[in-house]
């Protein structure tokens, strides 16, 4: 075997990405990259749905948990922190597999990422300003006007994102998405994409389920527990911010739980809009066997080594 691959597994939330890449990755005797940019952080680990102990004994696992909320942690930073670890992994493996829900750690990481402009601070100072006096709803608003494109795809409950992404579109007068559809950069590993699919009910059943779990197993005392840090970037999301709402007196515990629910089921949605888009990606239903998804990547494999 002369190239080295990087099968990636992506799909929406609570889809079944982590079930799925365990037993990829045993067969493949090698490790797993975690692309999921809320699993990175320690604090967070109910309300992310990091992979269970016997998950992550079963395999060895990357950028699980590898971060504090008080770290300043970018999508830049990941793709530089992944390929260093990838040439590492290449050293001992041909063969390594990502797994990911967060499409645009994802693609930094197979297509690289494009620089974008510096813009004048002050874009920025308005914009959390006008967050400050009009609400996230305002900015959401003045997003999809601008750039529907990133406003249907980005988590659009996190306000760092959405500040981020108008602060490219107002400072430099393109698209936010304009700058994520440059050329890809080369890389040294060939991708081979995968996806899980279901219908879209079956989707919001498992996110409702998940969410109840979360809470069953203690989420309101992790969020509690970080209350006073949440305005910190990497709180700025689904299952948190509504949380963070009960326990500022906003809103019931019920009203919360029922916003998560909704709130991660258009996470899941803004998920596949975002991966649609890519037509390598080979799609398969949640239910396929395993045996089934693992001979069509191994078959991919043998036509890479025939023909190239």
């Amino acid at each position: 075997m002369k190239n080295k691959y990087l099968i990636t597994i992506v799909g929406p939330t609570a889809i079944g990405k982590t079930a799925l890449s365990i037993p990829i990755a045993s067969h493949f005797k090698t490790e797993i990259l975690s692309a999921d940019s809320r699993q990175f952080f320690k604090e967070m680990k109910i309300g992310t749905a990091v992979p269970s102990l016997d998950e992550l004994s079963a395999v060895k696992h990357h950028f699980i948990q590898n971060k504090s909320i008080f770290e300043d942690y970018s999508v830049g930073h990941f793709e530089k922190d992944a390929l260093e670890l990838l040439n590492e992994l290449y050293r001992k493996f041909d063969i390594v597999v990502l797994v990911g829900g967060s499409g645009l750690y994802v693609d930094a990481l197979l297509k690289g990422l494009d620089d974008f402009p510096k813009v004048d601070k002050s874009t920025r100072i308005q914009l959390k300003a006008d967050l400050e006096q009009f609400g996230l709803a305002y900015l959401q608003t003045k997003l999809k006007n601008l750039d529907e494109t990133t406003y249907q795809t980005i988590e659009i409950q996190n306000t760092h994102r959405v500040i981020r992404a108008l602060e490219i579109c107002i400072g430099t007068g393109k698209p936010y998405s304009y700058y994520l559809s440059q050329s890809n950069k080369v890389r040294d590993f060939i991708p081979i994409k995968v996806g899980l699919m279901a219908d879209r009910k079956i989707i919001y059943d498992r996110i409702n389920l998940r969410v109840d779990i979360m809470m069953q197993c203690g989420l309101l005392n992790e969020v509690k527990n970080l209350s006073n840090f949440q305005d910190l970037n990497a709180l700025q999301t689904v299952g948190y911010k509504e949380l963070f709402q009960y326990l500022n007196d906003d809103i019931t515990l019920d009203f919360a739980i029922s916003e998560i629910k909704k709130n991660t089921r258009r996470f899941a949605k803004r998920q596949l809009t975002w991966f649609r888009k890519d037509e390598e990606i080979t799609w398969f239903d949640w239910k396929t066997d395993t045996n089934d998804i693992i001979n069509h990547i191994a078959k991919s494999i043998n036509s890479y080594e025939n023909n190239y």
